[in-house]
């Protein structure tokens, strides 16, 4: 049985789908992107700023399903410039406290809205 999981800590979605499914005790969250939930507008100032936005989504889904940070098993992080890769690392590992999950960082053509930044995560419940 599958579960959708929204908050308005979290952007609503963009387009047809889910934030996040919560199936038994794994959470399949959609891509975020670094839209403020609370005034709709977009954190692209800088790539520290927006990676902090995303974070910020990802882990109001996470609250919602009583989960934080650390049932994070897998993330995927998508890039508009791969050069911001060690920037986006700093902030991306300043949410995990130790054990940081799985993951893969690429650079795209474009992402939704033309952000500079998604990340997409898998958690397991406890």
């Amino acid at each position: 049985m599958k579960k959708t999981i929204q908050t308005p800590g979290a952007p609503a979605p963009i387009g047809p789908y889910s934030p996040a499914i919560l199936v038994d005790k794994t959470l399949y969250m959609s891509g975020q992107i670094p839209l403020n939930p609370l005034n709709g507008e977009l954190v692209v100032d800088s790539i520290e700023n927006a990676t902090h936005q995303v974070m910020k989504n990802i882990l109001a889904l996470l609250k919602e399903a009583n989960m934080d940070a650390e049932n994070i098993v897998k993330c995927s992080i998508f890039l508009k410039d791969l050069n911001d890769f060690a920037k986006v690392n700093e902030v991306y590992g300043s949410y995990f406290s130790s054990n940081p999950p799985a993951r893969e960082t690429v650079q795209v053509a474009k992402l939704p809205l033309d952000v500079p930044i998604e990340i997409s995560c898998i958690a397991i419940g406890g």
